[in-house]
């Protein structure tokens, strides 16, 4: 059920504003203040009452709040220290609710901090490292992961990739990855002007949950595969894949043309080419 927090919040435009605080676009930032919209991206997982979110670069905490209004107990990491007077603040509203890690979420190991328990991701990622933080939590040796649900705003163009279907010009690593044992939906886009200050682009939000693994697939393997195979998107498979040992033979023994090229190939067939590849591993 929904939260109160013990004392009255001012807004959050006015809270940062008596601050003296701004966004740093050194550190990605663009700050959403839409208090209905943020309470909307936090419902996208679910009931979040009692459940544990773990938030990446809260910046001044509009979505931390409606995380925490929601019921949940928040984990966030934040480097800026500028934005610690402000989460503060939260923290002292919704006592025992929030952790606050002055540090940089590379440096994190999610399921460490959290100890043990499972738990939501819901970050309005920064665009200069969501990326690598993404294929980070995407794989973990060990499934199903710790984590219940991913919920990530990202570019729009970023979000398309990873829901692209095989074929698309959006088809790349990042759909495979992202594809092959997670369920995955664009559930929002937000337009530029929902930001303080306005992005150049539009954002989207990316739901993922995990799903079934498919059997016999070392994971490492099929990143290896997807990493060279679009690393050379212009090559056939069979001059970016000839670095693998194996990965050739695999590929005319599952049937699959080695002259095709990496976006031709579908998440199945990449997962049956690591299938092959982990079985002589």
């Amino acid at each position: 059920m929904p939260t109160q927090p013990l004392h009255p919040l001012p807004p959050l435009r006015e809270a940062v504003k008596a601050h003296g605080l701004s966004a740093s676009k050194a550190l990605g930032q663009n700050f959403l203040f839409d208090e209905q919209l943020l309470d909307r991206i936090a419902a996208i997982p679910g009931n979040l009452d009692e459940e544990l979110v773990f938030e990446v670069g809260p910046g001044p905490g509009g979505l931390t709040r409606a995380c925490l209004r929601a019921g949940a107990q928040v984990i966030a990491v934040e480097r800026d220290d500028r934005a610690m007077p402000l989460l503060a603040e939260l923290s002292d509203a919704f006592p025992n609710k929030l952790q606050v890690l002055a540090d940089d979420a590379l440096n994190i190991d999610v399921n460490a901090v959290t100890g043990g328990r499972p738990y939501h991701i819901i970050a309005n990622l920064p665009y200069n490292v969501g990326t690598l933080l993404f294929t980070r939590w995407l794989e973990p040796a060990a499934w199903p992961p710790q984590w219940k649900s991913l919920t990530l705003m990202f570019q729009q163009e970023v979000a398309e990739r990873i829901v692209a279907p095989v074929g698309s010009n959006a088809y790349g690593r990042l759909a495979v990855l992202a594809q092959w044992r997670c369920n995955v939906k664009i559930a929002m886009k937000v337009h530029r002007s929902a930001f303080t200050p306005p992005p150049k682009v539009m954002s989207a939000i990316v739901h993922l949950t995990p799903a079934d693994e498919p059997a016999g697939v070392n994971p490492r393997i099929l990143s290896r595969l997807t990493e060279k195979g679009f690393g050379q998107r212009r090559k056939m498979l069979r001059q970016s894949l000839k670095g693998m040992d194996g990965a050739i033979d695999a590929c005319e023994a599952l049937g699959i043309d080695p002259t095709r090229r990496a976006e031709t190939v579908s998440v199945a067939e990449w997962v049956a080419l690591a299938r092959a590849l982990s079985a002589s591993a």
